[in-house]
């Protein structure tokens, strides 16, 4: 293993050949700045991949630091100087093995994105998405957020030199706010739900006044987010595992995730397996579970929208037919559990497991319970959650005792 990042300082090919509509086909070049397609959906990158498996051998990977970057030849950034990183260290997957054990499972594990710069899972779509805004000469970019975009953003915005404002529901957890200002973003509190905020920042970059990075309207937040899954198939031996648990938003990292093990094949990575992909959602924020239950291609709205994990409170998401498309080619299904499942999900692995999971990765937990439970998971298979972000950056509850030191201390009531 090399001892200097080589994966930042060497120049390595990338084998990028053009976007192309995730509707209709439609080819687009790389090397501009582009947004959605003409037929206003997603653009998806592509490469050469029968020249990149020259190149990407297990053998070769092995030599390279662990890191998003290592994959250099499958990510769309040319120049070594226009990567923006700020240290995107492989995460750990860990074993939750007494929360198993509880149901009979001795498999279920759980990747923890937390570890990342940030403290959340944003930071391989957003240092991806930067980096190429850098290389493409843009100089302001807005978002709307619900917290962790944001501050991923911010942060890689800052390092990139590059001006970001940032629009995030007002009920959004304030250690998210204080931290996307302290990062360097103007930030504005909305009286409305992320996708207001998004209408906000479309009808400002209609007017030329920033860049749109909102989570799939521009094609390379995806390309950060399948690093998971090429990491995750590298950690586990290049065997996926049997199921994924994934939290459900706008789903960039669950439709990745889904590219990449197409990719991972074609350069002779893996096989053909592919992991049953869930899709998890709040039952105060379901749209694509209505949608899957329903038969449906695309997710109307989700009126009202209200639940504790505010990183999968997104009402309608851009990408809705590519999860739905990536859910049901694998096999997989979508799942909602209730806010008391998610935040008793939490608890439970922190006491048992001493792991603190986000809520939106106890919604996962929860989730694997009722799959379980109700038979759509076995006990035996390998089940992969998501921790998408440290669980610090959340309220706790307060359970401590106060102990008076000038008093009588009775230490066997301790």
């Amino acid at each position: 293993m090399s001892t200097s990042n080589d994966n930042l300082t060497a120049d390595r090919p990338t084998f990028v050949t053009h976007l192309e509509c995730s509707m209709t086909g439609e080819r687009y070049e790389v090397d501009r700045l582009n947004g959605l397609s003409r037929a206003g959906r997603p653009l998806l990158v592509r490469y050469d991949l029968d020249r990149a498996r020259e190149e990407m051998s297990r053998e070769a990977l092995a030599s390279r630091p662990l890191d998003m970057w290592r994959w250099r030849e499958i990510l769309p950034v040319r120049r070594v100087q226009d990567i923006v990183s700020l240290g995107e260290a492989a995460t750990p997957i860990v074993a939750l093995t007494r929360t198993g054990e509880k149901v009979g499972a001795a498999n279920l594990l759980v990747k923890d994105e937390g570890r990342l710069p940030t403290g959340s899972f944003k930071a391989r779509g957003i240092g991806m998405a930067v980096s190429m805004a850098k290389a493409l000469g843009v100089a302001k970019i807005a978002m709307p957020t619900n917290g962790n975009a944001g501050a991923a953003l911010a942060a890689y915005g800052s390092r990139g030199g590059i001006e970001t404002i940032v629009f995030c529901p007002d009920d959004t957890p304030e250690i998210n706010v204080r931290e996307i200002a302290l990062q360097g973003a103007r930030v504005y509190r909305v009286n409305g739900l992320i996708d207001d905020c998004g209408k906000i920042v479309g009808e400002g970059a209609a007017q030329g006044h920033w860049f749109d990075m909102s989570t799939l309207k521009e094609p390379y937040r995806i390309e950060g987010k399948k690093t998971m899954g090429l990491e995750l198939a590298e950690q586990l031996g290049w065997r996926l595992p049997d199921v994924i648990f994934y939290p459900t938003g706008g789903g960039t990292g669950l439709i990745g995730m889904w590219k990449a093990f197409g990719e991972m094949e074609a350069l002779g990575l893996i096989g053909p397996e592919r992991p049953r992909m869930v899709a998890v959602q709040a039952e105060g924020c379901a749209p694509i579970v209505k949608a899957f239950e329903d038969g449906e291609e695309h997710a109307p709205r989700w009126e009202d929208a209200s639940t504790v994990a505010a990183g999968i409170r997104v009402p309608k998401a851009v990408g809705d037919f590519l999860i739905l498309r990536a859910v049901r080619e694998s096999g997989g299904f979508a799942t909602a559990v209730s806010d008391e499942e998610l935040m008793r999900g939490v608890e439970d692995a922190a006491r048992d497991d001493g792991f603190l999971l986000c809520p939106e990765g106890g919604a996962t937990l929860a989730a694997w319970r009722k799959a379980v439970e109700g038979g759509l998971v076995s006990s035996s298979d390998t089940a992969l959650l998501f921790n998408c972000a440290t669980g610090l950056k959340y309220p706790m509850p307060d359970r401590s005792s106060v102990l008076d030191r000038h008093g009588r201390i009775d230490f066997a009531a301790l």
